[in-house]
């Protein structure tokens, strides 16, 4: 059976509690069977891989650049598409719903084309910028209600 899989979008550069967040949310999303989809980058990115990776999940990773070794090292498959910002819409297309963990504009425009595909996207303490992000509690709640957006 093919693993869904759950996107994580947020900034390259973070503070330590944005990267334990994403951490936490990686470790649940490879704790329930899941795969991790992101921009393969630093901050949450890296941070959310790491936790999926340490707990025996798969990740992937679509860069916006050429070369794979760009990616950050918790990745297990790297999709370098040499699209530069554009590969944002790549994400939101392979994920069956999205979890923002804060993030900037980078993230507003993922959640921008989420909302506009109709995609869930659940909120940790990200943009507000619509009532169709569902908020989360923590990285437990947010992988569970991303767990409930997905049709079996």
């Amino acid at each position: 059976m093919m693993k869904k899989l759950i996107g994580v979008i947020g900034a390259g550069q973070c503070s330590q509690d944005i990267a334990d967040l994403a951490y936490d949310v990686g470790k649940h999303i490879a704790e329930n069977g899941y795969s991790l989809i992101c921009g393969g980058l630093g901050g949450v990115m890296e941070a959310a891989s790491r936790g999926c990776n340490d707990h025996g999940g798969l990740t992937i990773g679509i860069i916006p650049q050429e070369e794979s070794d760009q990616a950050n090292p918790y990745v297990d498959i790297v999709i370098p598409t040499g699209m530069g910002i554009m590969r944002n819409l790549l994400i939101v297309r392979s994920a069956e719903v999205l979890i923002a963990v804060n993030g900037k504009f980078g993230t507003l425009s993922e959640i921008a084309f989420a909302l506009q595909l109709n995609k869930p996207v659940i909120g940790l303490n990200t943009w507000d910028v619509s009532d169709n992000i569902i908020k989360a509690d923590d990285a437990a709640d947010a992988v569970q209600k991303a767990m409930e957006c997905i049709v079996q």
